[in-house]
């Protein structure tokens, strides 16, 4: 599906999770957090590829599963078996092959349908800067991280390297429709470029070190998910961001794999970097000359291919200008108190975006919700579909007839909205969605030749995929922000998550969508929430 995708894969299909940043603010400096953050990814690729990574595994019981005791055990028990043991204590390993495309990989454009490429033979990484594009080896001859305080000199050349920036930005094509980038390629290629643009396809993976500081969670969402499109290259399975004030994220490709994989590759990293620092602030760096291990790549250009970059960038340029980004944190309340109260966070959160959309639009939308399948082998993902009968009598209750109720009324409805949303949320976990299971059925007709079946020309079928509230969560100590954009051009991207005690958003739109005011219903309807379980009846509560 993502593949044969046409569209450019920046604003349409990539992400991006900000790191948190580092406790101690003298590691935020851009050089340090830099190098850091590079030698803590390519550790992680170590670790990886030596399997000694961590399992993912699904603890129901984390009591008797999650504990040194424990995993000191089931190491201990051969491959074949390991498993059993594990279901026995309710312990559920969760695939993880799409880990192994998180490094030395690409997407390469090709017409019609493009193709993932992986050389685990790069030993280079690739660093952007300005829309320069330079490569030195991040791992030595032996598999072993280069030095840190080398891959420290090597950055710090590039980020004091007076080369201006190019007129005509290789990375800007890779904004591009995927037919017209396929084609451009093969000319750049024909030009000479082989050589070069096989470096990028092999790199570790893209280093991205921006000029620009970040004074706020809109400006960072806007640099992080698209910057200004020239230093980047969005095919990369993932680029590691840095701006000028050590702010710093993952923007990934999505073809690839999915947020589970690269949440913990952020997590790994944070960690790493926070707890095993490879360089330091004060520490001089000494000896070594950088100019002998830096390479800046120079690609061969003809008319035709300075026109081909010159239009990405103008196609680039006229798509961001109408994506607008916009945060909210509601410190009313979190996880704990809905947790106590016995309803699901993630059912809340849900719910206040359909009364959000009812209470600024009037009508229910047609919503997305993300729901791994990593209990299968080579499972992706299957679809949530957060508005139901449930949700919408309730969202009516709280916006159109809000004085009919009284809080204990009104409870109940949240409770039934989490329960029906529990289910949901486990059908979809367990295969037992039905969005995966049709595009299956279609994609296999098609396969074998065979004629659509008319129930996907139903205009219910039509009016269902046209998603206006895409949502996805995550929540995890080292991410600070998380976000995408639409699905569509009358839709919202909403990127949320509910900590402990408050609840935060990030939420996108164009010009069909007016996304402050949006998030000014979600904060009313997550008042209107919380008043509820402190027993409030809403009749009473000034509007």
């Amino acid at each position: 599906m993502y593949l044969s995708a046409r569209q450019p894969v920046v604003l349409n299909f990539n992400p991006f999770m900000s790191f948190n940043p580092d406790p101690d603010a003298a590691y935020n400096e851009q050089l340090v957090r830099a190098t850091n953050l590079t030698c803590s990814a390519v550790r992680f690729m170590k670790t990886l590829r030596a399997g000694l990574l961590e399992p993912e595994v699904f603890h129901l019981n984390p009591a008797r599963s999650d504990t040194r005791a424990f995993k000191s055990l089931i190491r201990r028990v051969p491959a074949s078996l390991a498993w059993y043991g594990a279901y026995l204590v309710n312990a559920y390993p969760l695939d993880m092959s799409q880990y192994f495309r998180l490094f030395n990989s690409t997407r390469v454009p090709r017409p019609g349908r493009d193709e993932l490429l992986t050389d685990e033979r790069g030993r280079h990484l690739l660093v952007m800067r300005r829309g320069n594009m330079y490569v030195f080896d991040a791992v030595d001859a032996d598999g072993d991280l280069v030095a840190p305080e080398q891959i420290r000199r090597n950055l710090g050349f590039i980020l004091s390297d007076a080369t201006p920036a190019p007129d005509f930005p290789l990375g800007a094509l890779t904004t591009e429709n995927r037919d017209v980038w396929a084609g451009l390629r093969d000319k750049l290629v024909a030009r000479g470029n082989g050589e070069d643009l096989a470096a990028v396809d092999g790199a570790l993976f893209c280093l991205c070190l921006d000029d620009v500081g970040l004074s706020d969670s809109v400006s960072a969402s806007h640099n992080m998910l698209h910057g200004d499109g020239v230093n980047r290259w969005f095919d990369k399975s993932f680029s590691i961001i840095v701006a000028s004030d050590g702010h710093a994220a993952i923007n990934f490709e999505h073809s690839w794999g999915d947020g589970v994989a690269v949440l913990r590759l952020l997590n790994e990293i944070f960690r790493d970097t926070t707890r095993k620092p490879q360089v330091h602030p004060d520490s001089a760096s000494s000896g070594g000359s950088p100019c002998a291990t830096v390479r800046r790549l120079n690609f061969k250009l003809d008319d035709e291919l300075r026109d081909g970059i010159k239009n990405a960038k103008a196609g680039f340029d006229a798509a961001v200008s109408q994506l607008s980004i916009d945060a909210m944190q509601f410190t009313g309340g979190g996880k704990e108190r809905l947790k106590k109260a016995k309803l699901s966070p993630d059912a809340v959160a849900q719910l206040a975006f359909q009364m959000a959309f009812l209470r600024q639009y009037g009508a229910t939308a047609a919503s997305y919700e993300s729901c791994s399948t990593a209990a299968f082998r080579h499972g992706r993902t299957e679809t949530v579909r957060p508005a139901s009968a449930f949700t919408k009598r309730c969202a009516h209750a709280f916006v159109s007839r809000p004085g009919a109720h009284d809080a204990g009324s009104l409870l109940q409805m949240l409770r039934s909205c989490s329960d029906y949303h529990g289910q949901l949320t486990k059908e979809a976990a367990m295969g037992q969605g039905f969005d995966r299971h049709l595009f299956a059925l279609r994609h296999l007709a098609a396969a074998a030749g065979r004629p659509t079946h008319a129930f996907y020309a139903d205009p219910a079928y039509a009016a269902i995929n046209h998603v206006v509230l895409s949502t996805s969560t995550l929540s995890s100590p080292a991410v600070q922000l998380g976000g995408f954009a639409p699905v569509v051009p009358d839709g919202l991207g909403v990127g949320y998550g509910v900590h402990d005690d408050w609840i935060g958003c990030n939420v996108s739109g164009y010009p069909a969508r007016d996304v402050s005011r949006f998030l000014g219903c979600v904060r009313q309807s997550l008042e209107d929430i919380f008043a509820v379980l402190d027993g409030v009846t809403l009749a009473n509560v000034p509007r």
